[in-house]
Order: C-alpha cells, then sequence, then structure tokens
C-alpha cells in the first residue's frame, strides 16, 4: 500500500463518521431524556440530603439527551439542512470557546465586588458541553425556521 492510498483510507474513514446521524426517530428519545432529566436535577436541587453521585449521574445523562438530539435528522433532510447543521456546529464551537475564556473572568469579577465566592463556584467541563450542546441545537433551529 503506497502513501495516497492509505490517505484515501483515511480520508473516506473520517467522512464516514462525520455524516454520522440518527434516524429522526431519536430525536423524540433526546427530548424526553433531556426533559426528564432536567426534571430530575430540579426535584434534586430542592433536595436537603441527596447523594453526590446522583446529580453527576444526572447531568451526563442531560448532556447525552442533547447529543441525540444534536446528531438526529430530521424529517427532511437535505444539503440545506445539512448545510445549516454545520453552520449551527461552527457556532456553537466559537461560542463554547467564548464561554471558558470569558466565564472565568466573569466569576472572578462577580465574586470579587458582588458577593464572595462560595467553594461550590467550580468551572466544570459539564457547565461547557452543556452550553455548546444547548447552542448548537437552538442555532439549528433557529437557522432552520429562517431558510
Amino acid at each position: 500500500m503506497n502513501l495516497n492510498d492509505i490517505q484515501k483510507c483515511e480520508r473516506t474513514k473520517i467522512e464516514k463518521w462525520s455524516r454520522f446521524q440518527l434516524s429522526h426517530k431519536w430525536k423524540t428519545v433526546g427530548i424526553m431524556i433531556s426533559l426528564s432529566v432536567f426534571a430530575m436535577l430540579l426535584g434534586l436541587k430542592l433536595m436537603d440530603d441527596r447523594p453526590q453521585w446522583t446529580s453527576e449521574v444526572l447531568k451526563r445523562l442531560l448532556i447525552v439527551g442533547f447529543l441525540i438530539i444534536s446528531i438526529s435528522k430530521d424529517k427532511e433532510e437535505d444539503e440545506m439542512i445539512a448545510s445549516l447543521r454545520a453552520k449551527s456546529y461552527t457556532l456553537a464551537f466559537i461560542f463554547g470557546v467564548l464561554y471558558t475564556l470569558i466565564q472565568p473572568v466573569v466569576d472572578y469579577l462577580v465574586h470579587q465586588y458582588v458577593f464572595s465566592a462560595s467553594e461550590n463556584n467550580t468551572f466544570s467541563y459539564f457547565q461547557v458541553l452543556w452550553f455548546m450542546l444547548l447552542i448548537q441545537i437552538m442555532f439549528f433551529e433557529v437557522l432552520k425556521r429562517q431558510r
């Protein structure tokens, strides 16, 4: 095998993974997961005595629900929808990077001048992933309705 064949094989594998999408029916499953997990997280917030692991598991399930929504096809998936989906991923990435750069500064300023910092205020991967997936889903829906 020469170098061109290896590159062609790798490109084919990457293109195959980049086009991976779930069927439209999975979007409903993702919405149900996200809404139910969100309701459970709100319920846990109201409870005084709760195990720490439950909120961590529910946060991961919420991200899985958003990911399912994000990679599910639309009923009528065409080139325009694929282009809008790519644009929404680009915007979500840009906003996610800006969020990770700006959020620590905002936290510092708020805690310095408004109120004292608590030990529970930490910047986590969950915030970034949740923010990026939420932004992608919102931008995709907005772009789709404005086409």
